[in-house]
């Protein structure tokens, strides 16, 4: 009987788990928490009167959401004692809907409270109505409302003007690998935006900056003492692709760990990198 039960929740929840999984890693920014909170909700899904449930996808959508409320109070706390500055995961060639969530705006949706975050993700990026995300956060729609404008006033600045279309970014994707790597920096500063931004997250792991790296100038000179590393040590390309929705590359560096690089492009130069260097969040990939 038990079992039946268990193939009965596992059939209705199936088809729902990636969506959700989608909701809980915009929530987080970790992959192995998103997948540890939809599990959880999972449990709860055996356990309630799933007879009684009009809509299971709200449901479930409620409890993620109400879960990862939840963690992102101890989250924070935990981000205040890391060393150097904290990226989200990487999610690399995701076929998702919600292709506008990219790397820099993750990163916006960091400076948010909780529940602007929760309002902000539900109704603009998941197009979840107020009335339900009022149930969800046990605030009035009214309020959920007020949320999510005060949500979107501090994003819009992260929000892509314009997408660089998809080819064109891998493009130059591949291009930066083959300059960095070669120590061509003629070809990579023809790249950079005068107001280029380098983060590196080792998490206290792997080296990385323990600060951004702000400018054409220090990104070049950064870059002039990474290429002498990469002709002495190597650092093999894996693959180039998305990731988090900006056009990147995942390479094996010498000490045998995966590094991703995500690039964030505007007028066909690179105003942003991003390098995730830390073992913890790159397991997934392996």
């Amino acid at each position: 009987m038990a079992q039946g039960t268990h193939g009965d929740a596992a059939e209705s929840f199936d088809p729902l788990r990636p969506r959700l999984i989608r909701v809980a890693y915009r929530m987080l920014g970790s992959v192995a928490d998103a997948e540890d909170v939809v599990q959880e909700a999972f449990i709860r899904w055996m356990g309630a009167d799933r007879e009684a449930v009009r809509e299971p996808e709200a449901f479930l959508r409620r409890a993620v959401t109400r879960l990862c409320l939840d963690q992102l109070k101890s989250a924070r706390r935990n981000r205040e004692t890391y060393i150097g500055p904290w990226l989200p995961d990487p999610v690399v060639d995701e076929d998702e809907e919600e292709e506008d969530v990219t790397l820099p705006l993750m990163l916006a949706l960091e400076r948010l409270s909780p529940l602007e975050r929760a309002a902000f993700l539900l109704h603009d990026v998941f197009g979840v109505g107020f009335e339900e995300i009022a149930a969800t956060v046990e605030r009035d729609p009214a309020a959920c409302r007020q949320l999510a404008a005060r949500a979107r006033a501090h994003v819009r600045e992260a929000r892509p003007r314009y997408r660089v279309e998809r080819q064109r970014g891998l493009e130059i994707a591949g291009a930066f690998f083959a300059a960095s790597r070669s120590g061509d920096m003629t070809a990579l500063g023809a790249m950079l935006a005068q107001d280029v931004s380098l983060h590196s997250d080792g998490g206290g792991k792997r080296p990385a900056a323990i600060v951004p790296v702000l400018g054409f100038g220090q990104v070049m000179q950064v870059h002039k003492a990474l290429a002498v590393l990469f002709g002495k040590y190597g650092s093999t390309l894996v693959r180039v692709g998305l990731i988090n929705g900006l056009p990147g590359f995942v390479t094996r560096e010498a000490d045998g760990e995966l590094q991703t690089t995500a690039l964030d492009i505007e007028d066909g130069r690179v105003t942003g990198i991003y390098v995730m260097r830390n073992p913890d969040k790159l397991r997934h990939l392996h």
